[in-house]
């Protein structure tokens, strides 16, 4: 392979996902304006899937065929001089019971750090991708689409209205996961499709979003399966990252597949054995959901995952924010506050106060603007636990956040801000505490510095009725001045009291409350 010739402008980045069915990488130049252009695309079949779905754990052919895989890849990064990399895992690997050994495997065979992703990142880096595919077709007159994902090991379905994001979840109907589990090589290919028919629907009957699928206008399929279709009978769109398929052309092309083998139709449509394996599976979960949704047709997206994890480097490379993205987690932080039942008037008012702190004190604290966000969404759900009980509610808060699924955080974000929330009443973190204990020294500094935020706070808004605006904040040499309108301050003098510990401890600033 000749090394291809890159702008001296430009930086290499390069991004791996390990899937159900095969490890797929892509390299691309980023320039300065955020453009990407990609040099290459690769992919090497590697059956984890199989293993995982089957027997709940990865064998030890198919980490080898993986890491031979990977070797090979780690070779075409250092010719390209890929200067970022970023290595995820999806459901194979994330649950394989001996992961932490085909990662240990990886990083001594090749030094990729490999990420296991849960399916809220799967459904944020396809949606992140989408949205640059489509453009002005998430929103006008399409109100509200449904993105489908079929992948090896799980269906990702996210709901996006006027173009942001309103719900996602994640199905056990992976094309993999359903092959394995019906796996009837005495049935005949018609008998098979039923049985998966029946199963895929069934699921379905149960699925939960906040509208009816029926009041879906827009339906757009991603992944290998649903490009094969689009291929294969789609019709040309105004992007050539776009396809249209007919809802009754879609209906034929299914009934003719379903007739074949897997043997049959990788002979007829010259694809691996590997990729017509699970095309029928994939091919159903489409056919039901567009029956569901009762759409005349739906597109497919060239986009995937691993496009939005280029799109997450380049904004790396320049320092630019995804706006949509923050959004999007705001948005699925107070959909959790409201199910709970969160006083929500309080909830932002004590965000506010405490974003105003982490901005006052930004020298003090030096943590970054992601830390931001963490601070913002735990601030949004601190007091969730009072659905629960008011006794030890901050307790009940932990356990609550660290169970939740937040849209575009990923299980160890969400963790922290667990953490944060546990630490904005009562106790400050303590060593006899496992769970804070359990984080990484730097981590329990962050969710030290957060929650200290958090407490004062809280504190501040005690009697749920100030103005938030009318609250100044100042720091005054090694005092943080907080002075408030009126004359009653005995809530929240009591309250920093109780609460000021911690944040005199880690800043070594002293309290003083003033009236203004």
């Amino acid at each position: 392979m000749e090394q291809k010739p890159t702008s001296p402008a430009a930086e290499v980045v390069a991004v791996i996902d390990i899937g159900a069915n095969a490890i797929r990488m892509a390299l691309a130049e980023v320039f300065g304006d955020g453009r990407i252009e990609v040099l290459e695309r690769l992919q090497r079949a590697a059956r984890l899937g199989q293993d995982t779905f089957r027997r709940g754990r990865l064998g030890g052919e198919s980490m080898r065929a993986g890491l031979r895989v990977l070797r090979d890849f780690r070779q075409v990064v250092e010719l390209y001089q890929a200067r970022r990399i970023r290595a995820v895992a999806t459901s194979a690997v994330r649950e394989a019971s001996n992961a932490d050994i085909f990662l240990d495997r990886i990083f001594l065979s090749t030094g990729f750090h490999v990420e296991v992703i849960d399916t809220s990142e799967e459904c944020r880096l396809t949606v992140s991708a989408v949205r640059q595919a489509l453009g002005p077709r998430l929103g006008g007159d399409h109100r509200r689409t449904l993105i489908a994902d079929v992948g090896g090991g799980s269906t990702l379905l996210t709901l996006l209205e006027n173009g942001e994001i309103a719900a996602s979840q994640s199905l056990r109907l992976g094309s993999i996961r359903l092959q394995e589990m019906f796996s009837t090589s005495e049935e005949s290919p018609r008998r098979s499709a039923d049985l998966l028919r029946q199963h895929i629907s069934t699921a379905l009957d149960n699925l939960q979003m906040p509208v009816p699928l029926a009041e879906i206008e827009t339906f757009v399929a991603v992944g290998g399966d649903a490009r094969f279709a689009g291929r294969a009978i789609g019709q040309p769109a105004e992007s050539a990252d776009l396809a249209i398929i007919q809802s009754a052309d879609f209906d034929g092309f299914v009934d003719r597949c379903e007739r074949y083998t897997p043997e049959e139709l990788s002979k007829r449509h010259g694809l691996p054995f590997a990729e017509t394996e699970t095309l029928n599976p994939a091919l159903l979960v489409l056919q039901i959901l567009l029956h569901a949704l009762q759409a005349d047709d739906m597109l497919v997206s060239q986009a995937s995952m691993r496009d939005g994890l280029l799109l997450e480097l380049a904004r790396e490379v320049t320092g630019q924010e995804d706006e949509d993205l923050l959004q999007g987690i705001i948005h699925s932080a107070t959909s959790i506050a409201e199910k709970y039942r969160v006083d929500m008037n309080h909830a932002r008012n004590v965000t506010e106060v405490a974003i105003r702190l982490f901005d006052l004190l930004q020298a003090d604290h030096a943590l970054s603007k992601r830390h931001r966000l963490l601070l913002r969404v735990a601030g949004l759900l601190h007091e969730v636990g009072r659905y629960v009980s008011n006794r030890a509610h901050h307790k009940h808060s932990e356990y609550l956040i660290g169970n939740a699924e937040i849209f575009g955080l990923n299980r160890n974000e969400i963790n922290l801000i667990a953490q944060i929330a546990r630490y904005h009443r009562r106790s400050i973190p303590r060593a006899q505490h496992p769970n804070f204990t359990a984080l990484r020294r730097e981590e329990r500094v962050v969710v030290g510095k957060l929650s200290a935020l958090l407490r004062v706070a809280d504190a501040l808004i005690r009697g749920h009725h100030r103005r938030v605006q009318e609250i100044r904040l100042e720091r005054r040499g090694d005092e943080l001045l907080l002075a408030l309108p009126g004359s009653n301050r005995l809530l929240e003098e009591r309250a920093l009291a109780a609460k000021g510990d911690l944040f005199e401890e880690i800043f070594g600033l002293k309290i003083r409350l003033e009236e203004e």
